[in-house]
């Protein structure tokens, strides 16, 4: 076990269980803006479709069904703009955090490898390069970095925490910077279709990319969008030269998403409608919260897309955690994401539109 301890960090939601128990203990409840899991209803073609395939009993395959490939490279042509997409530029994968976390190792990272991320980040970019035994450092511009070494840089536009959007100017600098120097570059975009104040890009566009897939992937979950965390429904797009050995492994470690919800995914991908819907709850309730921590003396910085508002006190991020618990009011503090957010605190909008209510009421 400890060896385990010294290759990871201490989990960080476990530092918030005492906040929560005061938010908690709040006379009208707790309303959690923390983690960002979905609260609203999975639309009901998507359940309809898991339903019809719950009679599955053989082994699904890691690749998907082609109904489902076909699924993907429609909406990464026709969401994205992406070209000539074939089935071997996608890949079906169980949730993106399963990927993030797992991908140094399955690219046969270790000791002596360099892995890059965002200085404001997602802590699994960090707990994928541990798990490899590789190295691992945060920037302010990836093109800035020395390239020795470096064999995997990760770039999230939306980004988790701060809802930063890289423009296509911006991105199509780093993919040519990272192809200049041979290093593989995975984008972390699922927030993608929640762009607020920006309209965020893929590096797929052949604006960015320049029409070829090599040495980029894009990573896209079905959580956000279509309310799928619970499914745990992702996939890949870009370079077949990386997928198909990514494939190859995710065979024989049996990677493989469950064939109901190999359906779900096809129905969800499919249908736009829903996607509008759940935007437009997500919007009202972004207003609402935004105004009333304006009131309540915040600053929101970015912010422009993704599911959170990046807000600060200009005060230790532990101290507004406390005081917003005090509150029944629970948020992410913003050092969970590096140390640049020791004074901001991530307020997520996935809460029932009762719960928003409660929190403007209270701020």
């Amino acid at each position: 076990m400890s060896a385990v301890s010294d290759r990871l960090p201490t989990f960080p939601w476990d530092k918030l269980t005492p906040y929560k128990a005061t938010a908690a203990a709040h006379p009208d409840g707790i309303v959690d803006l923390s983690v960002g899991t979905p609260v609203d209803p999975v639309p009901e073609l998507i359940q309809k479709a898991l339903v019809a395939a719950a009679d599955s009993p053989g082994y699904p395959t890691v690749w998907g069904t082609p109904e489902l490939r076909d699924a993907i490279t429609g909406w990464v042509e026709r969401r994205l703009g992406a070209r000539e997409v074939t089935h071997r530029h996608v890949l079906p994968i169980v949730g993106s955090k399963e990927l993030v976390a797992w991908l140094p190792t399955q690219l046969g990272l270790g000791p002596g490898d360099r892995v890059a991320y965002p200085r404001l980040a997602y802590p699994t970019y960090e707990v994928g390069a541990r798990l490899a035994r590789a190295e691992y450092e945060a920037y302010d511009d990836p093109t800035e970095l020395d390239p020795e070494g470096l064999k995997l840089l990760w770039l999230n536009s939306p980004s988790n925490p701060t809802g930063k959007v890289l423009s296509k100017e911006e991105l199509t600098r780093i993919v040519a910077w990272a192809r200049s120097h041979g290093i593989l570059l995975f984008s972390d975009e699922c927030y993608l279709e929640l762009g607020w104040e920006a309209d965020p890009v893929s590096v797929l566009h052949p604006d960015v990319s320049g029409g070829s897939y090599d040495g980029i992937v894009s990573v896209h979950s079905l959580s956000k969008r279509s309310n799928l965390a619970g499914y745990r429904a992702a996939f890949l797009a870009g370079d077949p030269a990386v997928l198909g050995p990514l494939l190859e492994i995710r065979k024989h470690g049996g990677m493989m998403t469950s064939a109901p919800t190999q359906a779900a995914v096809i129905a969800a991908l499919g249908d736009d409608d829903h996607v509008r819907v759940q935007r437009e709850r997500y919007a009202s309730r972004r207003e609402l919260l935004r105004e009333a921590l304006h009131t309540h003396g915040f600053r929101i910085e970015h912010s422009e897309a993704s599911l959170y508002l990046w807000a600060t006190r200009g005060e230790s991020c532990w101290d507004t955690v406390a005081h917003l618990a005090e509150r029944g009011i629970l948020v992410a503090p913003g050092d969970f994401y590096g140390p640049a957010g020791a004074e901001f605190v991530r307020v997520a909008l996935t809460a029932t539109d009762e719960r928003v209510a409660a929190a403007v009421r209270r701020l």
